[in-house]
């Protein structure tokens, strides 16, 4: 279920005609990677994004559904 906020960065997506395009352009791409491909387009985004610190700090939560 979208909360409030997801809801209204839909919409707010839906109006912007050059995501809208986007959206659209990328849903025609055909998704037909082999395991090594995809692999390497993870890859890829490693090289984009950078390497993320890991946290070994404990976590304290109240409610856990797992």
């Amino acid at each position: 279920m979208l909360d409030d906020i997801e809801k209204k960065e839909l919409l707010e997506d839906a109006s912007d005609l050059k995501r809208r395009d986007d959206f659209r352009f990328s849903s025609r791409i055909p998704v037909n990677l082999s395991f090594d491909e995809y692999l390497k387009f993870i890859d890829d985004l490693q090289k984009i994004f950078g390497h993320f610190p890991v946290s070994t700090k404990i976590t304290e939560t109240r409610f856990n559904k797992l």
